[in-house]
């Protein structure tokens, strides 16, 4: 019997001293599907320390470590690098994830690429894998892929080379109504996001310069045929080491509507809106996003109308306290509009200006809104409080003052106001009184339901008695004609 011809032995010193300073790991296999050596990179990119640990072979090599390609596709032995060199097969760039079948924690992203090395007889003597270690890369597209995906502002991402679109995030899509199908692969020309932009052919240029697209407004056409009125603005990145613009959208929708609609309302109305005196503001129902302000609302708080423009009055931090947000939505929620509710806003700057809002609704193309009223009350509450506490602190000792002088020296309060009710103090029950009291003192009926022990609507039928008899219709009005009377003395 002949014996078995020995393995030819390979001089591969000059070789490993070559590869030994650099950072690519890299891996020789000799035809007989033996792993020969590796340098250390490749060793540490598979969290091994010796050559061993890699495998004896193709074989072992597959027993010890997991690949996946990155659609988590797991590889079959044919699909493995190694053995797919081992074939005759040539790599470029082969992205896979390697795992390690003894350490769950282990996870590295390896790009791969193949070399033949050949003696002066042409005849292959190794082959060669050439790694390198892609997870920093990958972990980080990764981040940025789910930010995108998380992120509520409308965005899209253009590929430069063909202008095809290759991500898309929810809040594009919820904007405008698409599939996401139907924009990813699509041409930038399919689903043009430059559609009647201002200075096209500017945008156009930047962008097949990969230049910083400013901000301009467009008109998006939605799938269902309508259209969207944008803020578009593009701004070039890399995703994959692949040239890209990264498309951003402010929806001016329910502002070009509202403008839309003053422009056919009477002119004299879109005047009297910009240019009076009295801060005013339209928002859209339920949420009071900010469509438009006029000019007195812009030197009363402060903010610039495109600081506010798109934005709920609670995001802008308009109010003072964030529980007024939600009471005026409960108000409008429960009434026709909302007269004169006394609230405290917050401007740019922090100062707190105290107010007296109005708010009515109108429709707007279709859509739900309110125009807003202001009025500054804060000089006149600072007077009147002044005055009050001068005067309550006069009548801190009121045993030498008969009841006459008492409600005399009360109604300094107000002088010469005209408003004339009628009843007195006397008219009043016991009970009566001290709803009054503590109506005066600022108390909702909750409140006074909680001081006085008594249930919600008991405390409501006081109230509507107290009207009767006082003959005020709103709550303002009595607590006025109480501290006419000097009620909180008692």
């Amino acid at each position: 019997m002949n014996a078995t011809p020995a393995k030819p032995q390979v001089d591969r010193r000059q070789l490993q001293q070559i590869v030994a300073g650099l950072t690519e790991g890299v891996v020789l296999i000799d035809p007989d599907c033996s792993i020969a050596w590796a340098n250390e990179p490749a060793l540490a990119m598979h969290g091994v320390q010796q050559l061993k640990d890699l495998g004896a072979d193709a074989t072992q090599y597959r027993k010890n470590f997991i690949l996946k390609y990155r659609n988590n596709h797991l590889l079959d032995a044919k699909q493995y690098p190694i053995d797919r060199v081992l074939a005759g097969q040539s790599l470029r760039d082969v992205v896979v994830e390697v795992t390690k079948r003894d350490d769950e924690n282990f996870r590295r992203i390896h790009q791969i690429r193949s070399l033949l090395l050949t003696n002066s007889a042409g005849i292959v003597e190794s082959m060669v894998l050439v790694i390198q270690d892609a997870t920093d890369r990958f972990n980080a597209e990764e981040r940025f892929e789910r930010t995108f995906n998380a992120n509520p502002a409308p965005a899209v991402i253009c590929q430069l080379s063909d202008l095809r679109h290759v991500k898309v995030n929810q809040g594009f899509l919820d904007m405008t109504g698409y599939d996401r199908d139907n924009v990813i692969g699509r041409s930038l020309y399919e689903v043009d996001v430059l559609e009647q932009a201002d200075n096209r052919e500017d945008a156009i240029d930047a962008l097949k310069e990969g230049r910083t697209i400013t901000q301009r407004e467009a008109l998006l056409r939605l799938p269902d045929g309508d259209n969207k009125f944008v803020i578009v603005a593009g701004q070039p990145i890399e995703v994959g080491e692949e040239p890209c613009m990264l498309f951003t959208f402010i929806d001016l929708d329910a502002r070009k509507r509202a403008e839309t609609s003053l422009q056919y309302s009477e002119e004299r109305f879109s005047k009297a809106f910009r240019l009076a005196p009295v801060p005013m503001m339209v928002c859209a129902l339920p949420e009071l996003r900010v469509i438009e302000v006029n000019a007195a609302f812009v030197a009363a708080t402060g903010y610039a109308a495109d600081e506010m423009l798109g934005k709920t009055t609670s995001d802008v931090d308009v109010w003072k306290d964030a529980k007024i947000y939600r009471e005026l939505q409960a108000k409008l929620d429960e009434r026709d509009g909302v007269r004169n509710f006394e609230i405290a806003m917050r401007t740019r700057e922090g100062a707190v200006i105290d107010c007296l809002l109005s708010a009515e609704p109108v429709m707007i193309q279709n859509e739900a809104c309110v125009l807003c009223v202001v009025q500054d009350i804060t000089e006149y509450k600072r007077s009147e409080m002044d005055l009050i506490a001068a005067i309550e602190a006069v009548m801190k000792d009121t045993s030498w003052f008969s009841k006459t002088v008492m409600e005399k020296l009360a109604q300094i309060r107000h002088p010469n106001t005209g408003h004339k009710t009628k009843g007195e103090l006397s008219d009043l029950t016991p009970r009566e009184r001290e709803v009054l009291v503590l109506m005066c003192k600022g108390h909702g009926d909750e409140d006074i339901a909680s001081a006085l022990k008594l249930s919600r609507n008991t405390v409501r039928n006081h109230v509507a008695t107290l009207y009767s008899k006082i003959g005020v219709n709103r709550r303002s009005a009595a607590v006025v004609w109480g501290r006419e009377r000097g009620v909180i003395s008692y």
